[in-house]
């Protein structure tokens, strides 16, 4: 057995980050940004009001001053002109300052009769003005990669970027496998269950960026295995689900090793999770995961996320973890690192009692999963312990 780093250390070698794709900006939420982008204007592109009031040159500002109003300015209706140091231009918020003004009165402090406004007592020293290129400048950059959320597709518009280059999603084909199982929404068998783990591991995959593509169930023989990995040929990742431990109906291993596959490993002292078995097969990379639902989920958050995050080429980083406090005492770890279901709340890591990796209630209960450390000693309340969030 190797090690939870070590195996990722494999994983991230059998993996690169794929090729990009430019598609339209609206279509880019939740995408990777594969290339710099430039923006190709300023913003604002012009010195704008920052508030409704009147544009005047600052340098006739005075308590009690007078000025001529001699024009108006409004959003996408600039006035032409030029503005003497006695008069003003009624001005909106958004509007460019006219010509031979830098400074914006605010409506509050003005008292109008008819086409003269006089000023207030106050000190007016605040200019209310956008000065051209205050948010960003021509050329400045956004640096890729970067997972674009909603503020970037607004940046990206104002920066007036319609088509933008992303990193192509990942394809990844899931092959459930057992005789057991049946598809949700079929009657099952006395002796079957439902296929639950695939329709997780798809959930997971899409939310990451990837593209998962649920094949039909591969039965215990070979020819259904051989018939599952053919449909996946063109996939970049192939996902099989059970199957990969070593009992007399264990034959993805065996299957996979006929089509070719190159194995990476086998086997990992991880809790839940331990036969897992990874390859190239082809242009692919397969990754077989246990059959316990709980399990295939805890490695596809250990395992298959990091790597969908390379591909999509977000670097190579394990999933993330953060350190809270213990909400109740736990006792010693044994000789794998245990990723136990747990939820953390108000007062720290409450670590579930139940940790059979068949009881999918307690994983849907559950907001993160505590790492426990090969051997690691019994926790009192407090102690702090790493968790990855779910």
């Amino acid at each position: 057995m190797i090690s939870v780093d070590e195996a990722l250390s494999h994983l991230f070698a059998l993996v690169t980050p794929l090729e990009a794709d430019n598609v339209a900006l609206i279509k880019a939420h939740g995408r990777v940004l594969a290339r710099d982008v430039s923006a190709t204007r300023n913003q604002p592109p012009f010195a704008a009001s920052a508030m409704d009031g009147y544009a005047v040159n600052a340098r006739a500002i005075a308590p009690g001053q007078t000025f001529d109003v001699i024009g108006e300015a409004a959003a996408g209706h600039a006035w032409a002109g030029t503005v003497g140091a006695s008069q003003a231009v009624r001005i909106f918020t958004g509007a460019p300052l006219p010509e031979g003004t830098d400074h914006v009165i605010i409506q509050e402090n003005v008292t109008r009769t008819g086409d003269t406004i006089t000023l207030d007592d106050s000190a007016n020293d605040t200019a209310y003005v956008r000065p051209a290129g205050a948010d960003f400048k021509m050329g400045d950059t956004i640096r890729a990669p970067r997972l674009l959320t909603p503020s970037d597709i607004a940046l990206l518009a104002s920066m007036n970027i319609a088509t933008v280059p992303v990193t192509r999603r990942p394809i990844v084909a899931i092959i459930a496998t057992g005789d057991e199982l049946v598809q949700p929404g079929e009657a099952p068998g006395p002796d079957q269950i439902i296929a639950s783990n695939s329709y997780g591991l798809a959930a997971l995959i899409n939310q990451l960026g990837a593209t998962a593509r649920l094949l039909p169930i591969a039965r215990d023989n070979r020819a259904s295995l051989a018939l599952a990995f053919d449909l996946a040929a063109d996939a970049d990742l192939i996902v099989t689900i059970g199957g990969a431990s070593v009992g007399d109906h264990d034959l993805v291993g065996d299957v996979a090793a006929d089509k070719g596959m190159d194995r990476s490993f086998y086997k990992v002292a991880m809790r839940p999770g331990k036969p897992l078995m990874a390859g190239q097969l082809g242009d692919a990379t397969m990754i077989g995961l246990p059959g316990n639902p709980v399990s295939a989920m805890v490695c596809g958050h250990v395992f298959l996320a990091p790597v969908i995050r390379k591909m999509l080429g977000m670097g190579e980083q394990p999933a993330p973890r953060e350190n809270h406090p213990l909400a109740k005492a736990v006792p010693a770890n044994g000789p794998r690192e245990h990723y136990m279901r747990a939820h953390l709340g108000p007062a720290g890591v409450t670590i579930f009692d139940r940790q059979d990796s068949a009881l999918l209630t307690v994983l849907a209960d559950a907001n993160c999963l505590a790492v426990r450390p090969i051997n690691d000693p019994a926790r009192p309340s407090g102690d702090h312990i790493a968790i990855v969030r779910l």
